[in-house]
C-alpha cells in the first residue's frame, strides 16, 4: 500500500520567554514564548507531522542552541536551520560542523537587513559550503532578489532556497496595498535549476479573510515558473501571529480549489522531503 505523503511545513520558530541565560538580541513579532513544546501542540492541533524550526535571527541572532534543545526533546518532528554570520572567519568549518549535527538539514543568510553586494566574500563562502556541505542555503532576500539571482549563477552546484515567496511580508495587518509588486523578479529565479521557494506566509499578503482567495492567482505564476517540485509550503509560524492563526495557515492550502491532489502533496511535503532529504520520524 502507498505510504500517505507526510504535512511538513517548511518556516517555523520557537522561542522562550527573554532571560538572562539566553538574552534575546532583539524581537519577533509574537507572544512572549513559543516553546517547542507550543509548537509541536500546534501541530498536532491541525495534523502537521513535521517542520523546518529555524532559528530566529531577531532573537538569538547566531545562536541555534535553543532549536537543538527542542530537537533534543523532539526527535524526528524537527528538522534544524539556523543563520550564519557572513562576518565569520571560519565560515567553512561553521558549516561543516554544522551539518554533521543530528537534525540539521539546512544554513541560513539574511541578506535583507544589509546592503551586500555579489561579491561580498562572506555570502559567497556560505553558499560555497552549503554546497560542499550538500545542505540547502535558505536566503531572506525581500528587496533583494536580483542580486540572490547574481548569486545563483555564480554558485549553481549549491541548492538555494528563497524564504517566504521572496517578497516584503507583513507582521501585522493590513497587508501592503501591492503585496506581489515584486512577483515579476520572483519568477525570474526560477531560471535557475539549483534555486526552489518557500510559499511560506503566503496568507499574510492576502486582502482578503481566511481562506485568502486572492493570492492564488499571484501564486500560480510561481507555481507555474518553478513547477511544485521546487515549491514548499509553510506558516512561518510565529511571525504571522497577529494576522492569521497557525490552523488558518495550514487550512487555507487544504481547502483551496486552486490545487490538484498531487500538487498539495508535493507542495505541503513531498517537495521538501526531497529538497531537504528530510521526513518527521526520523530521529537524526
Amino acid at each position: 500500500m502507498a505510504t500517505q505523503t507526510p504535512t511538513i511545513d517548511s518556516q517555523v520558530h520557537a522561542y522562550e520567554r527573554n532571560r538572562p541565560e539566553r538574552p534575546w538580541s532583539g524581537t519577533l513579532q509574537g507572544p512572549d514564548e513559543v516553546t517547542g513544546d507550543d509548537m509541536v501542540a500546534a501541530m498536532d492541533a491541525v495534523g502537521v507531522d513535521g517542520a523546518l524550526l529555524v532559528s530566529p535571527y531577531s532573537m538569538y541572532r547566531y545562536d541555534a542552541s535553543y532549536a537543538l534543545e527542542v530537537h533534543a526533546k523532539h526527535p524526528g518532528r524537527f528538522g534544524l536551520i539556523k543563520p550564519f554570520d557572513p562576518q565569520s572567519e571560519a565560515i567553512a568549518d561553521e558549516i561543516a560542523e554544522w551539518a554533521e549535527t543530528p537534525g540539521v538539514v539546512g544554513a541560513r543568510i539574511m541578506l535583507t537587513y544589509d546592503s551586500y553586494e555579489a561579491d561580498d566574500p562572506g555570502i559567497n563562502q556560505i553558499l560555497l559550503a552549503g554546497g560542499q556541505a550538500a545542505i540547502p542555503v535558505n536566503v531572506m532576500c525581500s528587496g533583494k532578489l536580483p542580486l540572490l539571482s547574481e548569486l545563483a549563477r555564480r554558485h549553481s552546484e549549491t541548492r538555494i532556497v528563497v524564504d517566504h515567496v521572496g517578497l516584503v511580508q507583513p507582521h501585522e495587518p493590513p497587508a501592503p496595498p501591492e503585496p506581489f509588486a515584486d512577483l515579476d523578479n520572483v519568477v525570474s529565479l526560477a531560471a535557475h535549476d539549483n534555486v526552489a521557494i518557500k510559499i511560506s506566509g503566503a496568507g499574510t499578503l492576502s486582502h482578503q479573510p481566511f481562506p485568502y482567495t486572492d493570492i492564488w492567482e499571484p501564486l500560480g505564476k510561481i507555481f507555474d515558473a518553478f513547477g511544485f517540485e521546487r515549491c514548499m509550503w509553510g506558516t512561518d509560524w510565529t511571525r504571522a501571529v497577529e494576522l492569521l492563526t497557525y490552523e488558518q495557515g495550514v487550512e487555507a492550502f487544504r481547502v483551496t480549489d486552486q490545487l490538484s491532489d498531487s500538487e498539495r502533496s508535493a507542495l505541503m511535503g513531498g517537495t521538501l522531503e526531497k529538497i531537504y532529504n528530510w521526513s518527521p520520524g526520523r530521529g537524526g
